[in-house]
């Protein structure tokens, strides 16, 4: 099962990095800052919550991550005619949903695995790990976040995350079930805003001004 999450998280990172610059693609970005903006959106959100957890950072401990990340950040910059064909980029599209996925429940479950803040700091910190390093990115960029942007992505995870919080408090012995029924679920969510374009309701968006 470890195997498993390792490859997943391997390939979502990747997938993370090439999202993350097909986002800034169109800003006339230069090659080191795309890897910069690539490392940072695959590996942002895992880091703030090593550092929050003040657990010794993932990536320092398996360096793979920043070698594919940056890999997959330049070979986005060379094959951005590629990458921005409509049925390639849904399908990253799909793969960075996941990824979302797996790293919420993950992170989530790191903090609750070491007894921090029970039990609501599992929760933030696995919305933060899915969504952190996007954050990073967009305000490095000087784009509209994704929380600001009415992109069904966030709330996704934070409801996953709230129920996979709910199985490790009242359903421990379930815990392997809970964790992929929660990352389905957040990965369904996420895909269904992408096929149908599904955004945040109007009623629960302010009003511009």
């Amino acid at each position: 099962m470890e195997d498993i999450n390792f490859w997943i998280g391997i390939i979502a990172t990747m997938a993370f990095a090439v999202t993350g610059v097909l986002a800034i693609a169109d800003r006339g970005v230069d090659l080191f800052g795309v890897l910069v903006l690539g490392l940072i959106t695959a590996i942002g959100g895992g880091t703030i919550r090593d550092i929050i957890l003040e657990a010794p950072i993932f990536w320092s401990e398996n360096q793979m991550y920043v070698w594919l990340a940056l890999a997959a950040s330049v070979i986005t910059f060379f094959a951005e005619s590629f990458f921005t064909q409509p049925q390639i980029y849904r399908w990253m599209l799909y793969i960075d949903g996941f990824g979302a996925a797996l790293f919420a429940i993950q992170g989530a479950d790191k903090a609750w695995s070491m007894g921090y803040g029970l039990p609501v700091a599992p929760v933030i910190l696995g919305v933060i790990t899915a969504i952190g390093g996007g954050l990073l990115r967009d305000v490095l960029a000087g784009r509209k976040t994704l929380i600001m942007s009415h992109e069904l992505y966030a709330i996704p995870v934070t409801f996953g995350c709230c129920a996979y919080v709910l199985v490790l408090n009242f359903l421990p012995q379930y815990v392997v079930e809970g964790s992929v029924i929660c990352m389905l679920g957040i990965f369904g969510l996420r895909a269904a805003a992408i096929y149908w374009d599904l955004r945040v309701p109007k009623m629960f968006i302010t009003k511009t001004r």
